[in-house]
């Protein structure tokens, strides 16, 4: 029977193999345990507890390799690393949700990356798996993927309605817009829009708010986040095509695809290495 391997035998084997992501992440680590020290000193403990749980997501990769026996690539993991710090630390403590244009965006953009990635990896890894007598085409296997991705992405939005209905967290960002159209002011109700135009203020209880137009309240921002969400899916699920149509051969593909570990601690082989060895 093989002996089991210590822990600090395999962290310091992982530190070597991984060496990149694991600078990353004590590096960011790091900033994180500043700012909980910095937030726990200014009484500010929901700033402490967003830092608790992001350093528990931090072992996320860890823990997908350890228990999985999946190897993460570095590119996809210092990706998981920065994502996780950028939502939670740059987005909800540095406020940058707010003060940088497009760092929503740009996070469900690459969320829509990720996600795929993740989808893609578990049929993937199914499909290789020898005990399972199912095998998917490249197409279906990069659909599945896709789906997957999208399906996490409205599931995400029906967290942030829900968050926004009931405790009035603003989860759903609003947008000022001039117009809109809207059948509800159709005089003839024949379920016609009536286009409502060149607004420049709009009044609660007879008080200006003061923004310059009419407040939309989520829609936008949401169906924003869904159709950056797709083109995320989209553009992983593109490589993970390429990625089986040439297993073994995509080089750049690789950085992004999880691979099975043997017993023995090395990855599994693709297809097309397994047929270059035979």
């Amino acid at each position: 029977m093989k002996k089991k391997e210590p822990m600090h035998t395999r962290m310091r084997r992982q530190m070597q193999k991984h060496k990149r992501p694991m600078i990353i992440y004590f590096v960011l680590r790091a900033i994180v345990l500043a700012a909980l020290i910095l937030s726990a000193i200014r009484g500010r403990y929901e700033n402490v507890a967003i830092c608790f749980l992001t350093l528990v997501l931090f072992l996320l990769p860890a823990f997908v390799e350890k228990n999985f026996r999946i190897d993460l690539p570095d590119t996809l993991e210092i990706i998981i690393l920065l994502f996780i710090f950028a939502a939670e630390i740059l987005g909800e403590i540095g406020a940058w949700y707010v003060k940088v244009d497009g760092w929503d965006t740009m996070l469900h953009t690459i969320n829509g990356f990720m996600f795929a990635a993740i989808g893609f990896c578990l049929v993937d890894l199914l499909n290789r798996e020898r005990t399972f007598q199912f095998e998917l085409s490249p197409f279906f296997l990069t659909v599945v993927a896709f789906c997957f991705s999208m399906t996490i992405g409205v599931l995400w939005e029906f967290f942030e309605f829900g968050m926004d209905q009931f405790f009035l967290t603003d989860m759903q960002k609003d947008t000022i817009i001039h117009q809109f159209g809207t059948v509800m002011l159709d005089p003839t109700n024949s379920n016609t829009a009536v286009i409502v135009s060149g607004i420049e203020d709009v009044a609660v209880n007879g008080e200006s708010l003061g923004l310059g137009g009419y407040l939309d309240i989520g829609l936008i921002d949401t169906m924003k986040d869904l159709l950056v969400n797709f083109i995320g899916a989209v553009v992983f699920s593109t490589i993970g095509y390429f990625y089986v149509k040439s297993r073994g051969k995509n080089k750049f593909a690789t950085h992004f695809i999880p691979v099975v570990e043997r017993e023995d601690n090395e990855s599994q082989p693709s297809e097309g290495e397994e047929k270059r060895e035979d």
